[in-house]
């Protein structure tokens, strides 16, 4: 059938009237859909329009997955070159070809299936997905500030009802093999090994499908389906994201709510859109933080951290996190307090984790006994990796480091959780500094993703590889930071905060100041994330950091520790919590918002960022956007805090910068670095 044609992506096989194509991408690990993959599915397609075969497979030949979906950087050169509408309406007409044949099509799934993957395996007739806990599959290009573009729009809803089919789309979350079966985005299961051969029976016994799914998905895309349903859908979006921050979600309800039973218009009506969205500076925002991102995983690549027993001190709330952590991925871990009763909360913490996580008894009860609680310290003999997570006192770390270092083995690494101490001032009395280097977790350690690795003058550079491919082991993104007070994150954060709380001794309402936070794009408001964070851990943290930032701890904060209102873990503190939730006052109808306040707060946080930059905190302008972006969820659509310089430009910051020095005080005039040509040069996506 394939005599004469040769491809370098694409593998044919013909046996039995069946024809198996095998994605196999040349020169890369994984399968990420690109022009010339499309080029070669096209003519193999527009074969079998001629030489019909009995039945059509496609599976993946990596043993990463199926397809992670399309090829990002290609997509961002089609931006830059403004054709990305015909690129995509070429996808479009090479998966409307493939739906279009006459013979049956099964896509045989395994490991990720993603996006222009995932549309691939739309275009095919039934679906048999791998069952086990690696398949994953997504359409998660909302996450890129566009949405499906090569039929995902179309076809989806059309397959499992609007209802169901929407949430995956607009959430981008991936399901996993039983849920995609139970929605109806697979027909049928097969363990790994027997993927191919259920390919096969499938092709030869197609399941129909019961009635109530095909009335369900009439129903909810019926014009009056439609008109009912997008309206809710807006609703439910606009109470999580604002539409002029992340434009994709609301352009998809609005492409599924315009299409109507003609497939080519559906897919005229999704080109289009995607095509408007990738201009946008959301999109490129977006797109270019998943570079960083991919870029941070990449950090700890190449190098074998040798870490397997990790042995932590301090079962408090940070350090017993990181312990449940490391163990939930794979590691040996050792607990250590002083007594039983400070360490039984976090194996507590842990095991609910590992139910969240884990699901079936079997794995969560071999996750628990990797972490096992050490009243006596045995387990650092052992460890490859020792992590002081006490509270923040120099001298109480050093007294603690004086014990410990000289049980480790050699080879093993020393590292502290401290979240501003300088490591220069805590290696002072090490025998083996070089060992020694910090690991930053942030709070919660399961939500938040990023690990500040941090540098002192006599780390040794190998010990640092070892720390970042620890984080990358344990699923975590690591950036390298300078050891100056607050290192990246807390030394960019706590100036918001500290300006918020200021705010708010001011008399600006709590509900007002965060409201203000979230219009820029903040995931949470500065006065309920100090709450969550801790009014102790504030004052903590702005006491120590505070005499190096030039500013003073906001009056009134001493006097709700004191006072035993630390915030969300007390039950109150600049809010009253009720059931893990903040409670907010409603405002005036007639308070004034001053009209200055958000720039009080945000450009606070800028002016850091840039003198972080000028220090060399972070070894360049991208490290310190993503570092930023992933500690303290600054807006993603934003770009982080370099982007949004030069988005706005330098010189109407610093004059913003410079009128509120008049106005409030020396604390704003603008910090060193503004002269930093980062701050006025164009990314390469």
């Amino acid at each position: 059938m394939f005599e004469g044609l040769r491809f370098n992506h694409w593998q044919t096989r013909e046996d039995d009237g069946l024809v198996t194509l095998t994605l196999d991408r040349a020169g890369s690990s994984v399968n990420a859909i690109n022009r010339a993959v499309l080029d070669e599915l096209e003519q193999i397609v527009e074969r079998l329009m001629i030489d019909m075969p009995a039945g059509v497979i496609i599976h993946s030949g990596k043993p990463a997955g199926f397809a992670v979906g399309a090829d990002i950087r290609e997509f961002v050169e089609y931006a830059q070159q403004d054709t990305v509408r015909e690129n995509i309406e070429h996808g479009q007409r090479v998966y409307e070809a493939l739906a279009r044949l006459a013979c049956p099509t099964v896509a045989a799934v395994h490991g990720a299936c993603m996006g222009g993957g995932t549309e691939l395996i739309l275009a095919c007739r039934l679906r048999v997905a791998a069952d086990d806990d690696t398949t994953r599959i997504a359409l998660p290009e909302v996450m890129l500030g566009i949405h499906p573009g090569w039929g995902g729009t179309a076809r989806l809803p059309r397959l499992i009802g609007a209802a169901e089919a929407m949430p995956v789309m607009l959430t981008g979350k991936p399901l996993s093999a039983r849920r995609a079966l139970a929605l109806g985005v697979v027909d049928h299961l097969a363990r790994p090994q027997e993927l191919l051969a259920e390919a096969r029976l499938l092709l030869r016994r197609a399941p129909s499908r019961p009635f109530m799914h095909r009335a369900k998905a009439w129903a909810s895309n019926s014009w009056l389906g439609r008109q009912i349903l997008a309206p809710i859908m807006v609703k439910q979006t606009a109470a999580k994201v604002r539409r002029e921050h992340y434009p994709a979600p609301f352009a998809l309800i609005d492409v599924w709510k315009r299409g109507g039973s003609d497939i080519g218009q559906r897919l005229k009506i999704e080109a289009d859109s995607v095509a408007r969205l990738a201009q946008t500076a959301t999109a490129q925002n977006l797109i270019r933080i998943f570079f960083l991102q991919e870029r941070l995983k990449g950090q700890g690549g190449g190098v074998d951290a040798a870490i397997n027993r990790v042995h932590v001190v301090g079962a408090g709330v940070m350090g017993g996190d990181i312990a449940a952590w490391a163990a939930l991925k794979g590691m040996d871990v050792t607990l250590q307090d002083r007594e039983m009763k400070y360490i039984q909360p976090a194996l507590d913490r842990a095991r609910k984790l590992y139910e969240k996580k884990l699901k079936t008894p079997e794995k969560i009860d071999a996750t628990v006994q990797r972490l096992r609680a050490d009243v006596d310290g045995k387990g650092v003999a052992q460890a490859d990796l020792a992590i002081e997570a006490i509270y923040e006192n120099a001298e109480a770390k050093e007294a603690l480091y004086a014990t410990v270092e000289p049980q480790l083995k050699e080879g093993a690494i020393l590292a502290s959780n401290t979240s501003s101490i300088p490591l220069d001032e805590l290696r002072g009395k090490l025998t083996r500094p070089a060992h020694f280097v910090g690991l930053h977790f942030f709070n919660p350690v399961a939500q938040m993703p990023l690990v500040e690795v941090v540098r002192h003058d006599r780390l040794d550079p190998a010990i640092e590889k070892r720390a970042l491919a620890f984080c990358k082991a344990i699923g975590k993104l690591p950036v390298a930071v300078k050891g100056t007070p607050g290192f990246l994150v807390n030394r960019i954060l706590m100036p918001y905060l500290l300006e918020a709380m200021r705010l708010y001794s001011e008399g600006v309402p709590g509900t007002v100041l965060d409201r203000e936070a979230k219009k820029f794009g903040m995931p949470m408001g500065p006065i309920e994330l100090a709450d969550t964070v801790g009014l102790d851990v504030c004052a903590s943290v702005g006491k120590e950091l505070a005499p190096f930032l030039g500013l003073e701890l906001p009056p009134g904060v001493d006097e709700h520790v004191a006072a035993g209102k630390r915030g969300k873990k007390d039950g109150q503190g600049l809010y009253v919590w009720q059931d893990g939730k903040p409670q907010k006052p409603e405002v005036d109808n007639d308070y004034v918002t001053p009209p200055d306040l958000q720039d009080r707060m945000i450009l606070s946080m800028v002016n850091e960022a840039v003198a972080c930059l000028a220090d060399g905190v972070v070894d360049d302008a991208d490290l310190l956007d993503a570092g930023v972006i992933f500690g303290t969820g600054f807006a993603p659509f934003r770009g982080g805090p370099v982007q949004y310089v030069r988005s706005e430009g330098v010189d109407t910051l610093k004059a913003k910068l410079e009128q509120l020095a008049r106005r409030y005080g020396e604390r704003f005039k603008p910090r060193h670095g503004w002269d930093h040509p980062a701050l006025t040069q164009t990314t390469d996506r």
